[in-house]
């Protein structure tokens, strides 16, 4: 199993009175974002694996206990959501740990009742101005981050360079209504990055 480097960084942020929540899971392949994305099209298809038999397994065995979401880059698990005890957090990391391939599993469920139907529509349209400022940068790309939000929370996933990663929490540190934002990256050099780019001809 290759070595990587992971940062996660739970980062503070402005704690504004909109609440801002929701989520958008899974890894989209085919066309234009097998192309850009950094990871192999195999390693995509491997995520989207991953996400399905994760989630299935976990809510399988714990049924209602859990509002889950499951997100998958390069074989690190994100787990976000709610559940209603300690034992169920870490019975879903468990379970997702046994899931074949996966590397890793980043647990940031919270222990409480399942986000309101409000605070998951707050979560989405908070999920499209993170999407909007990161492709409005011209300094980012913008199909290199994965986004997920829950209760206002903003996790960021990808495989990106320091400056990416800095430069990203920055800027959805401004946005109205986050209120932290967690890094879940891979940190990769510039040389790793420039590896990855296309080749010019």
């Amino acid at each position: 199993m290759k070595i990587r480097t992971l940062a996660l960084a739970l980062s503070a942020v402005l704690s504004l009175n909109a609440c801002a929540p929701l989520i958008v899971g899974g890894a989209m392949v085919g066309g234009a974002m097998v192309a850009t994305d950094r990871r192999s099209s195999g390693a995509q298809l491997e995520d989207q694996a991953i996400q399905l038999k994760a989630a299935s397994r976990i809510k399988d065995q714990l049924g209602d206990k859990i509002h889950l979401d499951v997100n998958s880059y390069n074989r690190i698990v994100l787990l976000s959501g709610e559940v209603n005890s300690e034992a169920a957090r870490d019975q879903a990391t468990a379970i997702a740990k046994g899931v074949e391939n996966v590397s890793d599993v980043l647990n940031e469920l919270a222990v409480g009742p399942a986000s309101s139907l409000s605070t998951r529509a707050n979560d989405t349209l908070l999920n499209t101005k993170v999407k909007a400022t990161l492709v409005d940068a011209k300094d980012l790309v913008s199909s290199a981050f994965d986004i997920v939000v829950q209760r206002g929370n903003v996790y960021l996933m990808g495989r990106v360079t320091e400056r990416e990663a800095k430069r990203s929490t920055d800027l959805i540190r401004t946005i109205d209504g986050v209120k932290r934002v967690v890094r879940c990256f891979e940190i990769i050099t510039e040389e790793q990055l420039d590896q990855l780019q296309p080749k010019k001809k």
